[in-house]
């Protein structure tokens, strides 16, 4: 079955820099873990997780060629960059895994603060939100959390912006994933308070820790990563990356303030998938869930009030490990998936002669049911809709 509604819109078998000529970089140890789409911009993450990457957030123009590789640009320039030097400045970027655009065209950039995550984990600065204007490319704000609410293997590895009560550009929530001390962080922008939450549904489960994909088997330990939310039914959806489940928490817990002792935050299960996954993604014209099931190398979605499943599309060469989702307001509500074969990447085994990291579109007139691939897998998800009692 091939994926003929996946459109490349850009694919790399490394990736290459616009770069100056001081920096240094080591291709076969950058790899792409989160996208996010404006009118004019694709913006990519590329976190430090191994010594030799120049950037850790840049940018290429949406018109580029179809299929075409781009070289990435640093953003805003490379000043912000200095770290891919060796030159640390915790008022800079240091490892971005993930950005989010809000409706006033401003950029949330969540900075973990880790160098060489993957190889020695080394946090050389406290983790942040840095917020560009892209009108102007400068910073307008800039977070710090206290103490309390980070843990000393705290790294941030994706965000949701949520504006559904905002009445200015600056006072929405925030809620970030931290993967390695499992929880969610909570920022609140109309009183600069910021908190954690945690459930014992955040944390990996040693029992799914194995993952298959093609013929690589890997192991990855990590914790809640997967986020998203639907601003319509005020649901914040995610997953462990070491699960096989999704679940949800309602906005109103998380906005709630600190847990006070004893109680428990209201967790749902969700579903239980095919298999484990990262990327998540809400379409808000329905509270379609989409989602990726790594060995099925599909994209798939589910919908809660009418319990229809879809497969989307599926190509066991195009979507190794989707570490990506969007449902893009600046492309007319299309999908946008990025893969990035990171299981290769982790264990070693980049082959640079083959395309090892795609940005695609999934166009919305095309999200159809393939029904004769549907029967050959089954169903891709369990759902339950339960209240966790734990």
């Amino acid at each position: 079955m091939r994926a003929g509604t996946l459109e490349t819109m850009a694919q790399w078998s490394l990736l290459e820099f616009a770069l100056p000529n001081d920096f240094q970089y080591q291709p076969e140890n950058i790899v792409m873990t989160g996208i996010e789409i404006t009118w004019n911009k694709i913006f990519v993450s590329t976190p430090r997780l191994r010594s030799g990457v120049p950037a850790t957030l840049s940018f290429f123009p949406r018109n580029v060629p179809l299929g075409s590789n781009p070289k990435l640009q640093a953003y805003p320039s490379w000043d912000w960059h200095g770290a891919g030097r060796g030159e640390i400045n915790c008022t800079r970027l240091i490892s971005v895994y993930r950005t989010r655009l809000d409706r006033c065209d401003r950029l949330w950039v969540v900075d973990a603060g880790v160098m060489t995550s993957i190889d020695d984990f080394m946090p050389v600065c406290p983790p942040k939100v840095v917020v560009f204007d892209l009108k102007t490319d400068q910073v307008i704000r800039h977070v710090t959390f206290p103490r309390e609410v980070l843990r000393p293997d705290s790294l941030l590895t994706n965000v949701v912006v949520d504006e559904v009560s905002a009445k200015t550009c600056d006072d929405v929530f925030l809620y970030m994933t931290d993967t390695l001390g499992p929880g969610i962080l909570i920022f609140d922008g109309a009183t600069d308070r910021s908190w954690r939450v945690v459930h014992s549904s955040m944390f990996p489960n040693p029992d799914q820790a194995i993952y298959t994909i093609g013929s690589d088997t890997f192991e990855f330990l990590d914790g809640v990563v997967g986020l998203t939310f639907s601003p319509k039914l005020g649901i914040v959806y995610y997953q462990p990356l070491a699960t096989d489940r999704i679940f949800s928490v309602p906005t109103s817990a998380l906005q709630a303030g600190p847990l006070p002792f004893g109680e428990q935050l209201p967790v749902t299960l969700v579903g239980r998938k095919s298999s484990q996954g990262l990327a998540l993604a809400v379409d808000p014209r329905d509270d379609t869930i989409i989602f990726s099931p790594f060995t099925e190398t599909a994209i798939a979605s589910w919908q809660p009030q009418t319990n229809q499943q879809r497969i989307l599309a599926y190509s066991p060469e195009k979507l190794q490990f989707t570490a990506d989702i969007l449902w893009a307001k600046y492309d007319n509500g299309n999908i946008w998936i990025m893969s990035s074969r990171f299981h290769k990447f982790f264990l070693r085994q980049i082959d640079n002669r083959q395309i090892n990291i795609r940005i695609m579109r999934l166009k919305a007139d095309n999200q159809v049911l393939i029904p004769a691939l549907f029967n050959q897998i089954g169903p891709y998800l369990q759902f339950y809709n339960n209240t966790l009692g734990f």
